[in-house]
């Protein structure tokens, strides 16, 4: 099934492994340089090599996997892109030394792949004899062996948010705040990847990709962070809207329509007769019925009814989190009684940590 660009290949441990369908353009291009060097039997030759060290970079993933199961985090999916793979955690551990644990775990397991390769297969590794490309399966034994112990020193190059830029964070993390640790490591990271970038225009296309990553994924984790500072010490009461237009099950899209250009929501509440709120019907839930069943479709078969419910007193972090992890468009705030009472969604978070921001900008000053 194909979802958010990826495919589902299996399931494992309660994670599912996902690959990203730009996955094909690597396959491609693998296929396309070796093919060039030596024929279609290279380019087979380079697609098992790629396809195995994949298996090498699930390996890895499933390494940070089980080393943050021990400390009750979940992995719900790992997504394998071309510049590798991205595990989905529903959270970053915060103490120190878990996160070292979790960081370290990934790349100890290319080490010991390298090792377990070369007890096996040590008379048949000849790291010279690559230069031949002569496409045998003691140069594919070779080059994976070789693969693994550039994944192992890759990976810890302290770019945030790679594995050894998270160990960084976590050593900075013994002498000072989360929040200013993950700023300096991010920095750090990124000064890394504008490097790396230099080194690309070189020509290594790939390491600009990588660098563009590292850059982007740094900036990302690190802003994050800084809203989990912010909202901290807040409850969802402080920053639910409770003046919003809402919509029965039983309107049409036509009147929903009306009130998306009459209003500034994105998304609308859809409340029962009992005043039981029975789902959300977002902007692109509109279009999208608009398109499959016209303007008189009814608002019941459009909205979306997996909604998230939290109390007045939830921490306000929770709900980043659950709207985070869950994408979800919003999340439902209930009174004491259990009625709904208001939701949060992104855009009205962002403002409360705006104005948080600024006031702790004009404290400084």
């Amino acid at each position: 099934m194909v979802a958010g660009g990826s495919i589902k290949l299996f399931e494992f441990s309660g994670t599912s492994v996902r690959l990203h369908l730009t996955f094909a353009l690597l396959i491609a291009w693998i296929a396309t340089i070796y093919g060039m060097q030596g024929g279609p039997r290279a380019a087979v030759y380079g697609i098992v090599f790629i396809v195995i060290l994949f298996a090498c970079v699930v390996l890895h993933e499933f390494g940070h996997i089980f080393a943050a199961r021990r400390y009750g985090i979940k992995t719900p999916d790992i997504t394998l892109l071309p510049i590798g793979g991205v595990a989905s955690m529903e959270r970053m551990p915060e103490r120190p030394g878990q996160e070292i644990v979790v960081a370290l775990a990934g790349p100890a397991v290319n080490l010991v792949l390298a090792g377990l390769i070369y007890l096996l297969f040590s008379a048949q590794i000849d790291v010279e004899r690559l230069a031949e490309a002569q496409y045998r399966p003691s140069d594919l034994i070779t080059q994976v062996f070789v693969a693994n112990i550039v994944l192992f020193v890759f990976n810890l190059i302290p770019a945030f948010p790679m594995d050894g830029g998270r160990v960084l964070r976590a050593l900075l993390g013994f002498t000072m705040s989360y929040h200013k640790a993950t700023q300096t490591a991010a920095a750090v990271g990124q000064a890394i990847a504008i490097l790396f970038a230099v080194l690309g225009l070189m020509g290594n296309p790939f390491l600009i990709l990588v660098a563009l990553f590292i850059f982007l994924a740094a900036s990302g984790e690190a802003q994050v962070v800084e809203t989990k500072s912010l909202t901290h010490g807040f409850t969802a009461r402080d920053a639910m809207i409770t003046k919003f237009q809402a919509l029965s099950p039983l309107d049409d899209l036509d009147a929903a329509t009306q009130l998306l250009l009459a209003t500034t929501q994105q998304e609308f509440p859809v409340v029962g007769e009992d005043g039981r709120l029975v789902g959300v019907l977002t902007r692109e839930n509109l279009i999208a019925g608009l398109n499959g069943g016209g303007r008189q479709t009814r608002v019941a078969d459009a909205m979306t009814t997996e909604v998230l419910f939290v109390p007045q007193s939830r921490p306000l972090d929770d709900v980043f989190a659950m709207l985070q992890q869950k994408k979800a468009p919003i999340v439902a705030v209930t009174d004491p009684a259990g009625r709904f009472d208001g939701y949060i969604n992104f855009e009205n978070l962002s403002e409360l940590v705006m104005v948080q921001r600024t006031r702790q900008d004009h404290a400084r000053t």
